[in-house]
């Protein structure tokens, strides 16, 4: 009878392996897709770049733009100002018209007085200017909101790309962790099949007692990596949502990505699209504009403001020798000739601004290429790196599978076989991660390059 129980022992552990040993599902060999939402790469990206909030008030900043640039043009245009008082006198005003007799013959005073009783008064006023020397500012002013319009749309286009290279390193991250989460949970219940036949033949004295601790630790350890990726994959899920600007709560499950293939880039012409792609060279040179810009409105000051203007003015409730109603057509001027050496003080700093401009244009250019290099090297170090793994995954299999065969003709321990599938556990896992790495690399070198989408 005991010799019966060995020798199903003996199968039992020698299939025990084969249930271990299954090789993780790869990144393209997902299980089927629950009830919940099924999410491609493509759809995320669109989906993000509809509803994200923080890209929706990156264009809310553009049409601002574009609002201001009007609002500057109704600038050329006649100005109307309605201007009134009304007001009650406090002093009552009485003149007394003296006799030049006064003082000459006694008894003779003064011949009469004039007094204006405390009453109320209104004065209305209304002015129309039309802006002449000043359509000149006017205009600059105009391209200067189109210079900051223009700042906009490359920031919106900067947002945009942080965005996509967002949502494609925690989509990459969710798909790694579903991938690592079913191979866990296949490992946890392969460990629980072991710890309860295990556990029968501890009772049955066929194996020792170290044995079957040594199998609850490893499920012990299985089960907390799955509630550590469980917890991740949550995490992830919800900050994913946040990006596609959406119920953080919304449940879904990713799709397959292209298998991880070898790609060639020519580094001096990234480095050359990349200068004409990126959104911060753009940006760099329209402060420069800017710049300049500034500077040449501080000189239209020395331009004095010519208006042609009609003003009205109309008077109630005033004596009779007051005019009621005053109306006159004539030009207005305003003009500083003398200001102390101020404008040109300010003209001095705004040429300084254009110099620092001009410098943070060739520091953005020179931090660009040496960004769009080492996302390049980065990319080559993980292409690498992921070949490493594959053939260490590929050598792993093969060695538990020898082990395998030699525990089939008791040339080997389940204990080594148990680390074969350890490794082979460890392997998978460092392939995953390469394969994300590599994926990670990929997008990044993208953002480098400018890429839209």
């Amino acid at each position: 009878m005991r010799s019966k129980t060995l020798h199903n022992l003996k199968n039992y552990f020698a299939a025990l392996p084969l249930l271990l040993a299954m090789p993780l599902a790869g990144w393209c060999q997902q299980s089927a897709p629950t009830a919940a939402e099924v999410l491609t790469l493509d759809q995320a990206i669109n989906i993000a770049l509809r509803n994200n909030r923080s890209l929706k008030n990156a264009r809310l900043n553009v049409e601002k733009g574009e609002e201001q640039i009007r609002s500057i043009r109704t600038s050329r245009l006649p100005s109307t100002h309605l201007y009134t008082l009304v007001s009650q006198d406090m002093v009552k005003h009485e003149t007394s018209l003296t006799s030049p007799f006064t003082g000459v013959f006694p008894g003779i005073g003064p011949f009469f007085s004039l007094s204006t009783p405390r009453r109320p008064t209104a004065i209305f006023a209304a002015q129309v200017l039309q802006p002449i020397s000043q359509q000149y500012r006017i205009g600059l002013a105009i391209d200067s909101a189109k210079l900051a319009r223009d700042e906009d749309q490359q920031k919106f286009r900067s947002q945009e790309q942080s965005l996509i290279n967002n949502v494609k390193q925690t989509y990459y991250g969710i798909l790694q962790s579903e991938s690592a989460l079913e191979n866990v949970r296949d490992e946890v219940k392969s460990y629980r099949e072991l710890d309860r036949v295990t556990g029968e033949f501890v009772l049955q004295q066929v194996v020792l007692k170290s044995d079957h601790l040594q199998v609850q630790t490893r499920l012990a350890k299985a089960e907390y990596e799955a509630l550590d990726l469980t917890n991740r994959l949550s995490t992830q899920k919800e900050q994913m949502n946040k990006l596609l600007g959406r119920d953080v709560l919304t449940d879904f499950s990713v799709g397959p990505v292209a298998e991880a293939t070898i790609l060639e880039y020519d580094i001096s012409a990234s480095r050359r699209r990349a200068l004409e792609q990126r959104p911060e060279p753009s940006v760099a040179r329209l402060k420069i504009e800017q710049a300049k810009l500034d500077k040449r409105l501080k000189k239209s000051e020395y331009i004095p403001d010519v208006s042609v203007g009609f003003t009205s003015l109309s008077l109630r409730n005033f004596d009779e020798v007051v005019p009621r109603n005053i109306a006159s057509v004539g030009v207005v001027m305003s003009w500083e000739p003398f200001d102390w050496g101020r404008k040109k003080r300010q003209l001095a700093e705004k040429s300084k601004t254009i110099e620092q401009a001009e410098n943070a244009l060739q520091e953005t250019e020179d931090q660009i290429v040496i960004e769009v290099g080492d996302k390049f090297r980065r990319l080559q170090q993980t292409q690498q790196a992921l070949r490493v793994a594959r053939l260490n995954q590929d050598a792993e299999r093969e060695a538990l599978r020898v082990t395998q065969g030699r525990y089939r003709f008791e040339a080997a321990l389940l204990t080594e076989v148990l680390q074969s599938q350890a490794k082979l556990a460890d392997a998978n896992n460092q392939y995953q991660q390469a394969l994300l790495s590599f994926w990670t690399a990929k997008g990044e070198l993208e953002k480098a390059l400018g890429q839209d989408k």
